[in-house]
Parts: structure tokens; sequence; C-alpha cells
């Protein structure tokens, strides 16, 4: 497969960064049984932004983005104030929590998809990159909090949506498609899945201990 330019603009990763950084920071603000203080709500929500580029970067042996430009910290960690600073008026709101994550997913998954390409990565691994930068995050918060792992778990198809949009983009730039739209189509499978998936309870089935005869 030809070697194709990156070709995600700097407003689209900073974007998925924001949006990151403001859902981490919703989330984290509203576990107040754990009594977070204001630092640990901030570096939760920088977790959630940043998590799935730095791990996505460093699979791919490249320089982490997120340290290598400004903008990145800078739009992350605003957006992070801003929803430890909202959480109080959305406590209420849950459906937007999720709604965000399903929509950061999509991002990072397309960005990571599409820069393991735009690097010369085969199909395959295309896809494993879209989906460590779309869980990425969400894994880095869980760790943080203690939480159970989100994608390990029994649970709506949180790895499996982002496999479906990366894959997705995959398919699509094979036959030509350009980045954009494949990028976009990328966000919306992953996003529709992630949140169809949670509407109607779509898990795979929990494993279970072998019975002795």
């Amino acid at each position: 497969m030809s070697v194709m330019p990156f070709q995600v603009p700097l407003w689209t990763e900073l974007l998925a960064a924001g949006l990151g950084g403001l859902q981490g920071a919703l989330f984290a603000a509203g576990e107040r049984h754990r009594r977070i203080d204001v630092l640990g709500v901030v570096v939760i929500g920088l977790a959630v932004s940043l998590g799935g580029s730095l791990l996505r970067d460093i699979v791919l042996d490249q320089p982490p983005v997120v340290l290598w430009k400004n903008w990145y910290l800078v739009v992350a960690g605003a957006s992070a104030v801003l929803g430890m600073a909202l959480q109080p008026v959305l406590a209420r709101v849950d459906w937007l929590i999720t709604g965000l994550d399903a929509v950061v997913m999509g991002l990072f998954g397309a960005i990571g998809a599409s820069k393991a390409l735009s690097l010369g990565a085969g199909e395959a691994g295309a896809v494993v990159a879209g989906v460590i930068g779309a869980i990425g995050g969400g894994m880095l918060r869980d760790v943080i909090l203690s939480l159970p792992i989100s994608f390990l778990q029994v649970g709506t198809l949180y790895a499996v949506a982002a496999g479906a949009g990366a894959g997705m983009l995959v398919v699509l730039a094979e036959f030509g498609a350009p980045i954009p739209i494949a990028g976009l189509v990328c966000v919306v499978v992953t996003a529709a899945l992630r949140l169809i998936a949670i509407r109607f309870n779509w898990t795979f089935p929990e494993q279970r201990a072998l019975k002795a005869p």
C-alpha cells in the first residue's frame, strides 16, 4: 500500500483534545464520593484528552505530539477546567458525558488510524492504532481512578465500536476515499455503535468457568 501524507488538520486534533478534556473533567468531578481535589479533576481531564494520542504515538514510534505542540496542553487543560466548572450545572445530564465519550472515541480513532496509514502501516495495524487512540484516554482515566478497565469488562461494545469505526476508515481509504470523508464516517460509526449498544445494552457474553462433568 502506498504511503499517504497525514491529512488530519491541527484543528481536528485540538477539537478531539478539547472534547476529551471536557468529558474527562465532567466524569471526574461527578465522582464526589472519591473526594478528588481540583488538581485531580484537571489531571484526569488531561489523561482522557491526551492519553489516546500519547499511547498511539508510542505504538507508532513517533515523537508524542502532545509534548511537541504546545496547543495540545493548553486546549486540554482549559477544557478540563471548563468541564470542572460546568459539572454542577450539568450534573443531571448523564447522557452528555456518554455522548461526549462516544464522539471523542470516534475522533481519536479516526486520527489514530489515518496517522498509521500515513506512516505506511498495514491495514490491520492501522485499525489497532485507531483503537488504541480511541480507548487510550479512557484506559488511563480508569487506571488513575482505580476503576475496572472499561474495555476489559462486560460492557457495551467499547473497543468493538472503536474497531468498527477505524475499520471503516481503513476500508474507505483503500477504495480511494478522501481521508476527511473516511474520518467523518469513522466518527459517525464509532459514536453511533457505542450509543446504540448502550441504549439496547448490547454486550458480549460473560466468560464463565467450565463445570466439571
